[in-house]
């Protein structure tokens, strides 16, 4: 879909009052829609699918930053109505639900990419334009935001040698890679051994099925069988949650002391980690910008406007080329910088991180007065 083209059957152009309603869950019904009907009307629905909602980190950090922005954009639209799914089959039927509904474009954070690529074109052919974002669906996206995996993958790669000191030459690692539906997994593990690959020995190398904890606690656990917790130097683990899966593993074989671990998304848990020193870094991905570059690509989408002052570049998937995309930067974070990124955001106080039982690392980490 080009970016200055007129988007067939999508309502509300060139709005004086903008309405957004956010919805996804199929059979609620559209706030004040405004397509599917003759009349038209003065309102524009934007369509949200999360993968994850609750503990997650779009639960707690997209939801309501992107919640947040639309509000900002349109100071009298109903609140933002969103649900979320880690099942790719729910994903499509919610997505599917949305095109019959009428909404006039759509963020997704696809959970399988490959997968909603026909819910993806159905949506195209109804002239709905789709931003993804964190993750880019196959199919004919009109826009994409994320933070850069080469970079993340590079970030983490960098931290685990730093952090294995002399091992970092011919030492031995675990890499606990995401899911390969992802495309992200893919990027983050190419940005990890552009550094790893001539400096350490990968002793084995673990796609988690599904990024769920529990599939990498498994796997980490049939590393240490074969290779020996004591012959581990580091984990290459691509996020939080399997990072927190590796230590549970690495804890219930008694392997001491456990080897530096790499993460990713700056969970309060992973956070608490570091401080306590059973996690060595995560990638922090500061994501009101991502956010805001989101809601603000969909609206414009959505009133039939360009997206190229928006963007800062271009992306290709494996079925569209040239997508106009924002590509954002990450920080990585160890205990000696907590303080200075995600306390410095707001994105955690100190009080959240240093629980009673943490107090005396936290004073050890600055973190305390």
């Amino acid at each position: 879909m080009g970016l200055g083209a007129s988007l067939p059957a999508v309502r509300c152009r060139a709005l004086g009052r903008v309405s957004v309603a956010v919805t996804v869950a199929a059979g609620l019904a559209l706030t004040g829609a405004c397509g599917g009907g003759e009349d038209g009307g003065d309102s524009l629905t934007v369509g949200l699918l999360l993968p994850g909602g609750g503990a997650s980190r779009f639960g707690q950090f997209d939801r309501p930053l992107i919640e947040k922005r639309l509000e900002e954009l349109c100071p009298d639209c109903p609140t933002a109505t969103v649900a979320a799914t880690p099942e790719s089959a729910v994903q499509r039927q919610q997505l599917d639900s949305m095109i019959t509904r009428g909404v006039d474009v759509l963020i997704v954070a696809a959970v399988d990419p490959k997968g909603l690529r026909s819910s993806v074109e159905a949506a195209d052919r109804a002239g709905i334009p789709v931003v993804a974002y964190d993750r880019l669906a196959e199919g004919p996206i009109s826009g994409y935001v994320t933070f850069d995996g080469a970079v993340v993958g590079r970030l983490q790669g960098e931290a685990l040698l730093k952090a294995m000191g002399a091992k970092a030459d011919g030492g031995q690692i675990v890499m606990m890679n995401g899911a390969t539906i992802d495309p992200n997994a893919g990027w983050f593990k190419r940005g990890s051994l552009s550094v790893l690959k001539d400096k350490v020995k990968i002793g084995k190398s673990y796609d988690t099925v599904g990024w769920r904890p529990e599939n990498a606690y498994v796997n980490m656990t049939g590393a240490i069988a074969a290779l020996g917790g004591g012959n581990i130097d580091g984990v290459l683990a691509a996020n939080d949650s399997l990072a927190g899966a590796a230590v549970s593993a690495l804890n219930a074989a008694e392997v001491r002391p456990l080897p530096p671990i790499t993460g990713q998304d700056a969970d309060l848990a992973a956070v608490r980690r570091i401080v306590r020193g059973d996690q060595y870094m995560t990638v922090y991905k500061p994501f009101k910008p991502a956010a805001d570059a989101a809601v603000e690509m969909a609206v414009a989408l959505g009133r039939g406007n360009s997206v190229e002052s928006i963007a800062t570049g271009t992306v290709d998937s494996a079925t569209t080329k040239d997508i106009p995309a924002v590509l954002l930067p990450s920080v990585s974070v160890t205990a000696g910088n907590i303080k200075d990124t995600l306390v410095k955001d707001g994105m955690y106080t100190i009080d959240q991180i240093c629980t009673p039982r943490l107090r005396s690392a936290c004073d050890e980490a600055g973190l305390t007065p």
